[in-house]
């Protein structure tokens, strides 16, 4: 197969992030030239969407190794036949979401996911949307001493700061595996992107903790700030799921947010995580 899908169209959502891609199935076998023009569409707008799509999980794992290397989530058990797959799962009688906070995923880890392909299976009636956050338009909107202060600092991020990990206690209990590890790891608190070359702001309310070589309360006035400044309005977009929809996003530059907006109704949606490498 060459060239582009037929009637692939590439169209932003926000002036900040996101842009949805129309015309093409992932079901089909994609050609070199998609593959690019998706990539670069994710590097350019940080979260792609895609709609309508009816895929398996065995297509999902194959549109997923065009961009990178399936990872397993430390934390909740895949699916039997496919340990890469998560289940985002909230049920009706629960009222606790799934990583119902702002972050980037798995932060936690001394490799990052380089990006993150999440597939609707069942919604709600409505409600569960999903934010997204540029986090290049957050660093570049900091002021030059700000940004100069921040460029030299490491950040602490934990797995078991409370706001992440309330949020996944459901799920974690259904694996009947427990959180005895604390996973922990440090990262600059502006990476630099290895594609792109851009920084991005690179701390999380779900996972950040501190600055290395600061106590807590040294660090909490600063990353309080911080926090506010990186979701703002103009840096963000909402994504509202339809049944078939898929988002792709890049975990080195975007934050997203789940809505836990649906209690009563179940949601489950298939995640994967693709390796990323450290950051600098």
């Amino acid at each position: 197969m060459n060239g582009l899908a037929e009637g692939m169209q590439i169209n932003a959502v926000t002036g900040g992030i996101g842009a949805e891609i129309s015309g093409v199935d992932i079901a089909e076998e994609l050609s070199g030239e998609t593959i690019a023009a998706i990539r670069q569409a994710l590097l350019d707008h940080l979260v792609v969407f895609f709609r309508d799509q009816d895929i398996t999980p065995e297509q999902q794992i194959a549109f997923v190794k065009h961009f990178g290397e399936p990872d397993i989530y430390p934390f909740v058990k895949g699916l039997d036949e496919h340990p890469e797959i998560t289940p985002i799962l909230k049920l009706p009688e629960e009222t606790i979401n799934f990583g119902g906070i702002w972050h980037s995923d798995t932060v936690y880890l001394k490799n990052p996911p380089m990006g993150t392909v999440l597939y609707a299976k069942e919604l709600p009636p409505m409600g569960g949307d999903t934010l997204f956050a540029n986090q290049y338009a957050a660093y570049d909107n900091l002021s030059a001493p700000l940004r100069e202060f921040l460029d030299g600092l490491t950040a602490v991020n934990s797995a078991a700061k409370g706001s992440a990990a309330t949020t996944r206690s459901d799920r974690v209990a259904d694996a009947g595996t427990g959180e005895e590890e604390v996973l922990e790891a440090e990262h600059p608190a502006v990476r630099t992107h290895p594609e792109t070359g851009r920084k991005a702001l690179f701390v999380n309310f779900g996972h950040t903790v501190r600055f290395k070589g600061m106590t807590k309360a040294e660090s909490t006035p600063i990353l309080e700030y911080l926090f506010q400044h990186q979701i703002k309005p103009e840096y963000s977009c909402r994504f509202i799921w339809s049944p078939g929809a898929l988002a792709f996003w890049d975990n080195r530059c975007a934050q997203h947010y789940p809505v836990n907006d649906y209690h009563g109704y179940k949601r489950l949606l298939h995640r994967i995580t693709l390796k990323g490498d450290k950051p600098f």
